[in-house]
């Protein structure tokens, strides 16, 4: 299995929220070369550490995952723009989650989070928790 981490996952971690603890075991436990996650993810992230002023946390983070290796970065195409727009209407989705929706299926991996919006989609989500046991 490989697996589109969204967001929220990260965030988690980074923000030392509740779930942190299920959301580091969960990537702890991942096989190498499994983990994903957007650019869009990657910038949001860093819109959200830049705001509380945490400059460092997010330098680190994407030191982390991008440099030594611990996710693979992907990305939509402007030929993708059609598919989240369909995803939007079809799912009841927000841009950011069609965006992770569209990049899910297109790469063939699994959404990881806590976001339960994307329950209504054809491909699910799992928690973290769910992929641990």
């Amino acid at each position: 299995m490989k697996f589109l981490v969204n967001t929220n996952i990260w965030l988690e971690i980074l923000l030392k929220q509740s779930r942190s603890f299920e959301a580091k075991n969960f990537l702890h436990r991942a096989e190498p070369g499994t983990v994903f996650l957007t650019d869009f993810s990657l910038y949001s992230i860093g819109i959200s550490l830049f705001d509380s002023k945490q400059y460092e946390t997010y330098h680190k983070f994407a030191e982390d995952i991008m440099v030594r290796g611990n996710a693979g970065l992907i990305r939509n195409e402007m030929m993708d723009l059609e598919q989240m727009a369909l995803a939007c209407k079809e799912f009841g989705l927000d841009f950011d989650d069609a965006y992770q929706y569209v990049a899910a299926d297109k790469y063939d991996l699994d959404i990881v989070s806590f976001d339960h919006d994307f329950d209504r989609t054809k491909r699910g989500r799992k928690t973290p928790a769910q992929l641990i046991k």
